[in-house]
């Protein structure tokens, strides 16, 4: 199966590369326009900072495909942007769980997710709690897969809940490796009805 989406394409499906007028537009416009190997190391710290901190969607990460310049074919650099982004989840994501288990003594993180004003942290909390309970790790990696679904809340919220450091790693590699596999797809089904 052919995944190669035009980049022209892909940004209007996905919608803007850049979070203007902010001051992280900086850096999502250079995970957008990241070349080489040098671009997929921007590639990896991206997706670090939005495993623990940034809020920032995940799938901009694949915009440079075409572009990225590695000698690879565009489905080469695909493989290879998707490999990076999970490892830089991954492990942005083995921070986040350090933090949630230092929250399980402290509990400041976990009043802040339960007194948030948004329905959608408060559903994001509830529905990874779920799956966690029900599915364990692979219900992790089932809720990173969903596609422009900010996944910061769900990484917390399931921190809370676990202890096993590599258990952990493991799934929210597969789930955002599995969120941009699914992006893709939906990317190209949707353009190949256009």
């Amino acid at each position: 199966m052919d995944l190669v989406v035009p980049t022209a394409s892909f940004i209007a499906f996905i919608g803007d590369c850049t979070t203007a007028g902010t001051p992280l537009s900086p850096l999502e416009e250079a995970v957008c326009t990241a070349t080489g190997p040098t671009g997929l190391g921007i590639i990896a710290v991206y997706s670090f900072l939005i495993a623990f901190i940034l809020p920032l969607p995940s799938e901009v990460v694949l915009v440079p495909a075409e572009t990225l310049r590695l000698g690879l074919s565009t489905n080469g650099n695909l493989v290879a942007i998707i490999l990076v982004s999970g490892l830089g989840k991954a492990f942005g994501s083995l921070v986040a769980f350090h933090i949630g288990q230092e929250a399980k003594e402290y509990g400041p993180l976990v009043r802040w997710i339960k007194r948030s004003r948004f329905n959608l942290v408060e559903w994001s909390e509830r529905k990874t709690v779920q799956l966690a309970r029900k599915y364990g790790y692979v219900g992790l990696a089932l809720a990173l897969c969903v596609p422009f679904f900010p996944d910061t809340i769900s990484i917390y919220a399931f921190t809370v809940l676990e202890r096993d450091y590599y258990r952990f790693g493991a799934a929210t590699f597969f789930g955002s490796a599995g969120r941009l596999v699914v992006t893709l797809g939906l990317a190209s089904g949707t353009l190949a009805l256009l």
